[in-house]
């Protein structure tokens, strides 16, 4: 059975022999986006077998292989380059689910390399169609407030958004813009003019209240989770999110019994009690506390917690290997957290361009 640490050996392109990790879940990628712009590396390199990837903290390359990977977390704001790899997927009997980044800042110009709003939202429903309703889940991340954009208009975006994703998602994902605690934001949002906003507990209470009553209201019956956030507003309705979450893989592939081997996961059917004197005709299931349904007569029980204990202290993901890299991503959103600086982006966005096919996202 595959553990997240497990390394093998590998031979790379130019027939050298190296140690690569062998993580069973990929996330691809909180550092950059690879459906929008690096989907034809991706599948090439998941083909190939092997990627490179820097360590953003000491430099230092490793390489990761594919031979064990069962499950893939996408993360994007234009994930429509995907739908021409799915069917590999399938192919190689890879799980996957989206998480969807589909925000409205088009009038405030604060992403200004993102497709149309109308086309990321047709996007979405035909993502939906292929994939499933669950396996596309919808961010709205972050929420920011500046001189130009208020509660109020943060309220009006998500409802206009919400009204056209209704039926097309289980979930709603939100985190609020944390300017303070992320010099690379601070400094992104200075140099390019934007007046910010900082929020605080009464500003995070008053949105979160107004978005769940909106969400009842409006009939769209969301599940509604923060992204990290420390702030607990259970009170409305709204939980902590896993983002790189074990419970969505156990209900899309439960089936797989590597991944559920991994994942220390008992995939069991449910069994009728016994009857008692006063229930002669009438048996109720026995389902464990804590049980994840994932069919009408099967249910799953996880065996440990497989929270991630490497990322950030109120972030509920599990163990994953990540392989993107920072300043690396073209859609140049004023707010960026994972681009250093749009020049040193599109720099290695064009260093790409002339090795589209080498093992490391910056073709080098």
């Amino acid at each position: 059975m595959a553990k997240s640490t497990d390394k093998i050996r590998i031979t790379l392109d130019s027939g050298v022999s190296v140690e690569a990790q062998a993580p069973v879940i990929v996330s691809a990628s909180r550092s950059t986006d690879i459906p929008a712009f690096y989907a034809d590396w991706f599948f090439e390199r998941l083909k190939r077998g092997y990627s490179a990837w820097t360590n953003p903290f000491n430099g230092v390359t490793s390489y990761v292989a594919y031979s064990n990977t069962r499950f893939i977390v996408f993360w994007s704001k234009n994930p429509r380059p995907l739908l021409e790899h799915l069917d590999y997927l399938t192919e190689r009997n890879i799980g996957c689910y989206i998480q969807y980044t589909l925000n409205n800042y088009e009038t405030e110009g604060l992403e200004k390399g993102v497709p149309p709003l109308s086309l990321r939202i047709e996007t979405f429903k035909m993502l939906v169609d292929i994939l499933g309703k669950g396996r596309v889940v919808w961010r709205f991340d972050p929420m920011i407030l500046t001189d130009k954009i208020s509660i109020d208009d943060l309220v009006g975006k998500v409802r206009n958004i919400g009204d056209q994703l209704k039926n097309y998602t289980e979930k709603l994902v939100f985190s609020f813009a944390d300017i303070a605690s992320y010099r690379k934001v601070k400094s992104n949002l200075e140099k390019n003019g934007i007046n910010y906003i900082e929020w605080d507990e009464a500003s995070m209470n008053e949105f979160a209240a107004r978005l769940s009553e909106m969400n009842k209201e409006r009939g769209w019956n969301f599940k509604l989770a923060t992204c990290g956030e420390k702030i607990d507003i259970e009170q409305y309705g709204i939980e902590h999110n896993h983002c790189v979450d074990d419970d969505l893989m156990i209900r899309f592939e439960y089936h797989d019994k590597e991944l559920m081997d991994f994942l220390k996961v008992d995939v069991r059917k449910v069994q009728p009690s016994a009857p008692s004197m006063f229930e002669e005709f009438e048996d109720s299931p026995q389902i464990p506390e804590g049980a994840i349904m994932v069919a009408s007569d099967t249910y799953a029980i996880k065996r440990k917690n497989n929270k991630d204990k490497g990322q950030r202290q109120f972030c509920g993901c599990i163990i994953s290997k990540d392989i993107g890299q920072y300043n690396t991503c073209p859609h140049l959103c004023e707010y960026c957290y994972a681009n250093t600086s749009k020049d040193a982006a599109v720099a290695n966005w064009r260093r790409h361009k002339t090795n589209p096919n080498g093992d490391k996202i910056i073709g080098i």
